[in-house]
């Protein structure tokens, strides 16, 4: 018992045939299916040579479907959708990319050793995570959600404190010992470190000094950075309670005087309103601001 052998068309001309029918010309087709035109007349003349009929008529004005073509290019379309369909079903669902922008010392010390929980909670979710600079809100990569250091103003757009903290000053153990660092008015012989995104005003008003910003020393603009600075013995740092945790848990770093006053700026979690409409970015602002809460 003998079989007859199927004779199908090859793919690349049939998605020839449909680009040039969908698009009314070979060169249009060309351009999507990124070949040139003479390949694709060469794969449509090929189609008709197997068919044993003509597809298209080729004219001074262009190409358009006969009546074997347009009769053709009905099947090939439900060929087309049924592949499309059996594809949907054998294969997995797309991962939901979700872009997220945040500052290095939020990702260091709040984001990292939490996220694990996040990726675990929602395994749809194709993540990726860049650094930005703070204040200035500027990052590498495009995002759909931001963390940003601040006010919380930020005109045409959602934001959701993550939570509230106080300032402090810190310095190395040693550094308080050496200075005698007992009351904020001993300030004055220690070197007080800067950095624009903790001005040290705030603080100082609230302990009812009279001095104002420091106006001379280094300038950092990362609170990592003024942290490890401090640690090492080269002045007095400005810092919140939260970010500076792993310096004082570690005894590197000590808080001065007992004093605290709020924070100028806080972490605010920042989308488009089209963006927040999307439920990957509400469950991600969810999450973060109850794992932070």
């Amino acid at each position: 018992m003998s079989t007859s052998l199927r004779r199908v068309p090859p793919l690349h001309a049939l998605a020839a045939f449909e680009a040039a029918a969908r698009l009314s010309g070979f060169a249009q087709a060309a351009q999507e299916l990124c070949v040139t035109p003479s390949a694709v007349s060469h794969r449509i003349r090929q189609l008709e040579a197997q068919l044993g009929m003509s597809l298209f008529d080729r004219g001074p004005g262009g190409v358009r479907l006969t009546t074997a073509g347009r009769m053709y290019l009905d099947n090939v379309r439900e060929a087309f959708d049924k592949l499309a369909q059996t594809s949907g079903v054998l294969s997995p669902p797309a991962r939901e990319r979700l872009r997220v922008s945040v500052p290095p010392t939020f990702a260091r010390q709040l984001l990292m050793a939490r996220l694990p929980e996040y990726l675990r909670l929602h395994p749809e979710v194709e993540l990726e995570v860049h650094l930005s600079i703070p204040l200035q809100d500027v990052t590498a990569e495009a995002a759909d959600v931001e963390v940003r250091w601040g006010r919380g103003d930020y005109p045409g757009r959602d934001a959701v404190r993550l939570f509230a903290d106080v300032v402090l000053p810190l310095a190395a153990p040693a550094y308080v010992a050496e200075l005698g660092l007992q009351a904020p008015a001993d300030l004055g012989r220690a070197v007080l470190l800067r950095s624009p995104l903790l001005p040290w005003r705030t603080w100082l008003e609230a302990c009812g000094q009279t001095r104002g910003e420091p106006e001379q020393g280094a300038v950092f603009n990362d609170l990592g950075m003024l942290f490890e600075v401090a640690a090492a013995g080269l002045g007095v740092a400005m810092g919140t309670r939260r970010l500076s945790a792993a310096w004082v848990d570690s005894g590197r770093l000590v808080p001065l005087f007992g004093l605290t006053a709020a924070s100028p700026f806080d972490y605010y979690v920042v989308t488009t309103p089209q963006q927040a409409a999307r439920s990957a970015v509400a469950d991600f602002t969810d999450w973060l601001a109850a794992a932070l809460g």
